[in-house]
């Protein structure tokens, strides 16, 4: 019970941590609303589900230990970031002055985006093999490891409904300047990508 009352704070703020796929869920929640944030980012939790199962088996740790291997996933996951960005940034340009209600939603593709950066980021192989081994019960592993995943599945889904709170009412308080919130969604995208290009594998960063 201890070893949750430090986890469940810590895994929280990992969580609500800003990154590309906050930005995503801050994004879809000022163009679509949080309802449409929430089920685009399920497929951000499907994601997650295996790569908690890999670093319950141990294998997250050989993944994230691995340059080969941490260089090939980040660097496909930052061109897949900068390109979105780039296309962010093509669409604002396309949607000013237009009715951006009129706009077709299209949750599948949303959906599509959630899995692809979440499964681009090499962080969430390292938060599953170096952070959840901190408060497993070596006595009671497979259920504190699932015990653990579902608590952070849970907190990850209360952060994506938090930041599509905030874009829905930041977008709702600014409705005209939409395409300039989108600006900075893709700016902020192609910046997360730069930022990924240059991060090392936690073996190489120590030296």
């Amino acid at each position: 019970m201890a070893e949750l009352l430090l986890f469940i704070p810590a895994c929280f703020a990992l969580n609500l941590a800003f990154g590309p796929s906050n930005l995503l869920a801050l994004s879809n929640g000022a163009q679509h609303g949080p309802g449409f944030a929430l089920l685009a980012g399920l497929a951000r939790l499907l994601v997650f589900v295996p790569m908690i199962a890999l670093s319950a088996l141990g294998l997250g740790l050989v993944l994230s230990t691995s340059a080969l291997v941490f260089t090939a996933v980040k660097i496909l996951g930052a061109c897949y970031l900068i390109w979105l960005g780039v296309k962010l940034l093509k669409n604002a340009a396309a949607t000013q002055g237009a009715d951006v209600s009129a706009s077709p939603v299209r949750l599948r593709d949303s959906f599509r985006r959630e899995a692809l950066v979440a499964v681009g980021n090499p962080k969430a192989i390292l938060i599953f093999a170096a952070f959840f081994p901190q408060f497993v019960d070596v006595d009671a592993y497979a259920l504190s490891y699932l015990t653990l995943g579902g608590i952070f599945l849970v907190l990850e889904a209360t952060a994506i409904l938090t930041y599509a709170m905030i874009g829905h009412f930041a977008a709702r308080t600014a409705a005209a300047k939409l395409h300039w919130f989108q600006r900075g969604s893709g700016v902020g995208m192609i910046l997360f990508g730069v930022l990924l290009l240059l991060a090392k594998p936690p073996a190489l960063a120590e030296g």
